[in-house]
């Protein structure tokens, strides 16, 4: 592919992960962008527990029963002359460590927000991550179809909780039983959420900033109310400007219904006009590789083990950063200098997988992987010898102990846990003196699902006991005595095999830094 041809291909790309809190609707308007794209012809919805109507990108067991997210799922799709990455992150924050990462292989965010809730924690955490990586925001308060907040106040929560500017692409008509439409500030016009009950137009063109006097709409209550807010907006509100919400200064904010797909077009297709092309990648010397550059390189920031259960199969999940993938070409795994082949690899709709033969930057493609990547890894063509950026990891706060149900099943249980540790759904210990294995995580959800997944998927029953929480202080090997150790302070060592102490609380902590003050103690992040 000459150059020319590399770079209109990636400027097509648009790769955006979309986070919220729980019960937002994250998942439902992922599949609305889906059925617009033509990749699924009917959407579940999150309360598929009830309804038996699964979630087309909650594809893990455990997810159908519950009705939540609680891995990344990645999703593709063309639409307008652009190709579409969909990164739909797990809402539930037990789970946040996943969406950090997730966050680190996109271009942009788009932010879900539930208008009768407003801003909620979770939403906050992962708003400061995406801020701090300064990629644009894009929000969209949806629900409108319930009784929610007035929308005057919710662009002020935005600026005043998460400090961000905030412009209103388009304004409630209304909302829940009394919902007329929206005014699309954007396209100067009208979308109306019933058309039928008018003359079956959907969209009423604005002239002046008005619909005409002898429309039915004009002279209704909650019209005459939006006509005063964006006369208010209008004169004192922030200015739309493409440079802020590229720099990630200003949120384009979109207001509609997922669940009955009012709005979602339209923010689709406005989206895609103002997000970003996909970005240079910084590597660890803090050089920037280009999306354009000729030779392919890309990094791994997730494994998922058994998307496919019937074949337990095992897949790194890779964003391209620059150049061109092509199927039966030889990469290097930076980490270990390891050269391969990649002859088997797929690009996502959900849970539906289709063999790829090229890519270019911008895109997620999944490797099959026999137990040769990790996440973070960097691979690259030939002679590109560069390693990016470390992904973030957790310092767990939460610790089990586990051990084998079934001494028979041995084998199954020691493949469970490496592979299950090596997607970083867990964090894998064992202590020192007797070996036995125990597991940290941030948040309880993580224990139930591992243990869930152990089960099903590798059919190894095992016991959890747990020890509350700790706080893991790593330790260079070098000052490491193990007579430091003690009932508050037990050493563990990782998954590799570095040595650390799980104190019983700060006041040991403070005990231990007292009597050994030369001695670093460090977090992951």
């Amino acid at each position: 592919m000459k150059s020319s041809n590399l770079q209109k291909e990636v400027d097509k790309r648009r790769t955006f992960a979309i986070i919220s809190h729980p019960d937002a609707g994250k998942t439902t308007i992922t599949e609305q962008l889906l059925l617009f794209g033509g990749a699924i012809h009917q959407a579940g919805t999150v309360k598929a527990k009830k309804t038996g109507s699964f979630a087309k990108s909650d594809w893990m067991a455990i997810e159908k029963q519950r009705g939540i997210s609680v891995t990344s799922s990645v999703m593709q799709f063309d639409y307008d002359g652009r190709r579409v990455n969909i990164l739909d992150t797990p809402g539930h924050e037990d789970f946040s460590e996943d969406t950090y990462r997730t966050l680190m292989a996109v271009d942009a965010a788009v932010m879900v927000i539930d208008t009768a809730k407003g801003i909620e924690a979770q939403t906050k955490k992962l708003f400061k991550v995406v801020k701090k990586r300064g990629i644009p925001i894009f929000t969209f308060m949806n629900k409108l179809d319930r009784d929610g907040r007035e929308p005057l106040d919710l662009l002020a929560e935005l600026e005043e909780v998460l400090g961000i500017e905030s412009y209103p692409m388009n304004w409630p008509i209304g909302m829940g039983k009394v919902l007329e439409g929206i005014y699309d500030v954007y396209h100067q016009r009208i979308d109306l959420f019933r058309p039928e009950n008018y003359d079956g137009k959907r969209f009423l063109p604005l002239i002046n900033g008005n619909i005409a006097k002898n429309h039915p709409l004009y002279e209704n209550s909650v019209y005459t109310k939006v006509r005063e807010d964006i006369e208010l907006i209008v004169g004192a509100g922030n200015e739309f400007n493409e440079k802020k919400i590229q720099n990630g200064v200003l949120t384009p904010v979109f207001f509609g219904s997922a669940l009955t797909n009012f709005g979602v077009q339209t923010f689709l297709e406005t989206f895609l006009k103002l997000a970003p092309k996909p970005h240079a990648v910084k590597t660890v010397k803090g050089d920037l590789i280009s999306p354009y550059h000729e030779k392919f390189s890309g990094f791994v920031f997730k494994i998922q083990a058994n998307m496919n259960p019937k074949h337990r199969d095992r897949i790194a999940f890779v964003r391209v950063s620059s150049g061109i993938f092509t199927l039966g070409m030889e990469v290097i795994i930076q980490r270990i200098g390891k050269k391969l082949k990649l002859t088997n690899v797929t690009q996502f709709m959900a849970e539906e997988r289709k063999n790829t033969k090229t890519a270019v930057a911008g895109d997620i493609i999944g490797l099959y992987d026999t137990g040769n990547y990790q996440i973070g890894d960097t691979i690259t063509e030939g002679k590109l010898n560069v390693q990016y950026e470390k992904l973030p990891q957790f310092t767990p706060e939460l610790f089990m102990k586990i051990t084998a149900k079934n001494v028979m099943k041995q084998k199954s249980f020691h493949k469970g846990i490496q592979q299950l540790v090596q997607e970083g759904a867990v964090q894998l210990y064992q202590a020192y003196q007797t070996g036995g294995y125990i597991i940290g995580a941030v948040g309880q959800l993580q224990f139930e699902v591992f243990q869930y997944r152990m089960l099903n998927e590798y059919n190894a029953e095992i016991v959890m006991s747990s020890m509350g929480s700790k706080i893991a202080r790593w330790i260079d090997p070098k000052n490491l005595d193990y007579q430091m150790s003690s009932s508050r302070n037990i050493l563990v060592k990782d998954h590799f095999e570095q040595p650390l102490f799980l104190f019983e609380n700060e006041f040991a902590l403070r005990w231990f830094k007292d009597k050994y003050p030369d001695v670093e103690l460090k977090t992951l992040i």
